[in-house]
């Protein structure tokens, strides 16, 4: 709770005091979002055969491949200067492939932080280019260094940067046309977190003059400073910290083609082996969960609510970012699945009454059995839909039981629950016609937007074992889930707001906002984004918390929900309305496969 009462002193606040009817005229008429029919329907997913699927070839070269990368770890750490290690661990991590050596980079790392900041008298230290006793500090291998650290939740100190600050406190004018070091900085300062004043400084001053630099071309320049300006453009359109890896390794990939660097040979080659075997995996997995979508009936029955089946697998490579996680990317999918659909039903279709009713049965059944006697009193088309949640949590629950022998029911009805109960207080907001203010619409959207559901199931999903002490801390919402619905419902209001109040809609922080201070579209849109940003120094906090009662790979999850909503809601509505550009992201990584 203190994360959001942190964010919400930046939310004005006025009250209002406007109240109608739940049940106005006319709410008994059905709406419609219009939604168009998928892209990839249920015969092409099926028709998916790559050639790379479980090939004997492909799997014995790609191990050839693994084996002289783990050389070359290792000569790093022995034999080469400090910056070849991390420029190497940069480039793994880019092109998605750091997950094959991930105690080596471990070893790596650990070995830097134990010579260089195990003690506090340490924080000053500066990296430089090749360690030797006349070496030059130098801004972009103390920032990468410190970045690689940081994203690998080694406790490091903003300190370090004070070197490169003049006298006044600012950044020193000298490096202005560091574009490389600058670009580093930039990637640094999205690492920051609360009171984190030197990277806050360091956010505006890399971000102003790479904005600066970028326009100015230079016919003259050579090839590595273009591919320096590839570099800035990507990260300005949006940071690495805020990127899921996977996503934008195939654009890596064509990056480092470009240059001149032989050592890279094999980094490639495993780069492209790697993402047309993973990209294989992730047909099977979705041809497996497209036979469980079209046996639920849900799309056929209920044709008013989007059927984004390979949207909202989409998703899960988010969330689920490891390939060895097949099993949780379907449990995940089938959850996304279940939300579009109950999203829909409260969004556009139900009328008020049927809601209220729909609510209640589900609130109802949280510290008893679902009662499935009562699908009797719901309408057919919510039968089918309360039918499918309720086989969902027995399947999930089961499973969890089989493995560990934890009763889960409970945890999951109670997000079921609280998504339903917040799902109606919008459909009340809507009904009555009310504009609640910014933070009154936070307090209940941070909810709606479905994040503590994706999240609480992807808790079972993800630990093991299951300790009831730490189930407290999931029953509450922990921080790190607060934070990772927080950008996830403010990324998606940027996204969806103007086809939402288009064909009618509850309004979203941006209208609560504008309504409130009278502020323009425009600087609502600003505010709404600053209020990310504030979010994300939360969640870095937290991700570094050595206290944090969850395991690495659920707080990865939660940063990777946030992460995934960024990049889902960029160009617009990414997941329910059907783009060029979302079309062509999702299949570049799941259905083209790199020539390899």
């Amino acid at each position: 709770m203190a994360t959001i009462t942190k964010l919400m002193c930046l939310v004005c606040h006025k009250p209002n005091n406007h109240t109608r009817n739940f049940e106005r005229e006319g709410a008994t008429r059905r709406r419609s979002g219009n939604y168009k029919p998928p892209f990839w329907d249920y015969g092409y997913i099926q028709s998916f055969n790559s050639k790379y699927s479980g090939a004997k070839q492909y799997m014995e070269r790609a191990s050839e491949l693994k084996m002289e990368v783990k050389k070359m770890l290792e000569d790093a750490r022995s034999l080469k200067p400090v910056i070849d290690s991390l420029e190497l661990i940069d480039d793994l991590q880019r092109l998605a492939i750091s997950y094959h050596f991930e105690d080596e980079i471990k070893k790596i790392l650990t070995s830097i932080y134990e010579r260089k900041y195990m003690h506090d008298h340490v924080k000053n230290v500066t990296t430089t280019i090749n360690d030797g006793p006349n070496a030059e500090k130098d801004l972009y291998s103390t920032a990468l260094e410190f970045r690689l650290l940081r994203q690998h939740r080694f406790s490091i100190h903003q300190e370090i940067f004070d070197h490169y600050k003049d006298k006044k406190g600012a950044f020193k004018s000298s490096l202005e046309k560091d574009m490389k070091g600058l670009l580093e900085l930039y990637e640094v300062s999205h690492l920051l977190m609360m009171d984190e004043k030197t990277l806050e400084l360091a956010r505006g001053f890399s971000t102003r003059l790479l904005q600066q630099n970028i326009g100015f071309y230079d016919q003259n320049r050579g090839e590595d400073e273009n591919l320096v300006h590839l570099l800035v453009r990507n990260a300005l359109e949006m940071p690495l910290h805020w990127r899921v890896q996977r996503l934008n390794a195939r654009w890596f990939i064509d990056v480092c083609e470009k240059r001149k660097d032989k050592n890279l040979t094999v980094l490639i080659e495993l780069a492209k082996l790697d993402f047309n075997i993973v990209q294989a995996t992730h047909q099977e997995e979705l041809k497996e969960v497209s036979r469980w979508w079209k046996r639920t009936c849900l799309s056929e029955m209920l044709p008013f609510v989007r059927d984004r089946l390979v949207e909202n697998y989409f998703w899960t490579i988010g969330v689920f970012s490891e390939p060895q996680h097949g099993y949780q990317r379907l449990m995940g999918t089938k959850v996304n699945a279940l939300i579009t659909t109950i999203d829909d039903i409260y969004d556009v279709y139900g009328t008020s009454s049927e809601l209220q009713h729909f609510t209640a049965v589900i609130q109802r059944t949280i510290n008893i059995r679902w009662d499935i006697e009562a699908m009797d009193e719901l309408p057919s088309y919510m039968r089918l839909c309360f039918l499918a949640l309720n086989n969902f949590v027995n399947e999930m629950a089961y499973d969890v039981l089989k493995e560990q022998g934890v009763v889960i029911i409970p945890y999951l009805r109670k997000s079921w629950v609280d998504l339903c109960t917040a799902y109606l207080q919008e459909a009340k907001w809507y009904a009555e016609g009310y504009i609640p203010g910014l933070e009154e619409y936070i307090n209940n959207a941070w909810i709606s937007i479905s994040a503590p559901a994706i999240l609480s199931q992807a808790f079972f999903l993800l630990e093991d074992p299951i300790k009831e002490e730490i189930l407290q801390s999931l029953y509450k919402y922990h921080d790190i889930i607060r934070c990772s619905s927080m950008i996830l419902r403010l990324a998606n209001d940027l996204g969806t707001s103007p086809h939402e109040m288009e064909r009618g809609d509850v309004p979203k922080s941006i209208q609560c906002y504008m309504n409130e201070t009278g502020a323009s579209e425009m600087e609502a849109r600003e505010h709404i984004k600053s209020l990310i940003c504030e979010t994300w120094k939360e969640m870095n906090k937290e991700r570094m918390r050595n206290d944090c009662p969850f395991s690495e790979a659920f707080v990865e999850s939660a940063v990777g929900l946030g992460r995934m909503a960024q990049y889902m809601y960029e160009h617009g509505d990414g997941h329910g309305i059907q783009n060029s550009q979302i079309k062509q992201r999702i299949s570049s990584l799941l259905f083209d496969p790199i020539e390899y």
